[in-house]
Formats: structure tokens, sequence, C-alpha cells
């Protein structure tokens, strides 16, 4: 079963579009953030984003797990 809290993290990146601010709406490092979302990325076997300049973009996994 996956964590609702990883996945609310995932839907927040693909609303805002960087890791930075997640992180800081979700009152969290960034570090934080990052670890969460590669453990949802263990979790679900797939690369769900890619990094894209100073932001990210979800992979059509991501999109579809989002």
């Amino acid at each position: 079963m996956l964590n609702l809290s990883r996945l609310h993290l995932l839907s927040e990146l693909a609303v805002l579009g960087t890791i930075t601010k997640v992180a800081e709406a979700a009152d969290l490092t960034r570090p934080a953030v990052s670890q969460q979302l590669s453990i949802l990325e263990q979790e679900t076997g797939t690369v769900l984003f890619e990094r894209s300049g100073r932001g990210v973009r979800l992979t059509r996994a991501g999109e579809n797990l989002v």
C-alpha cells in the first residue's frame, strides 16, 4: 500500500513544480521531500519525475499516479 503523505507530496510537486516549493508548503526540508519522493519511486518501481532546469516535471507514470 502506498503512503498517502508521499502521494500528497507528489501531488504538490505536480502543482508547484519544484521540490523547494513543496518543502516550504509542507513545512519540511528540501532533502526530506526528496527522500520521501525517492521512497515513493522505490515503492512504485518506476521513475515518477525528472529534473528539468531548476524545476521538475512528472513522467507519464507520475501524472497517472497523481
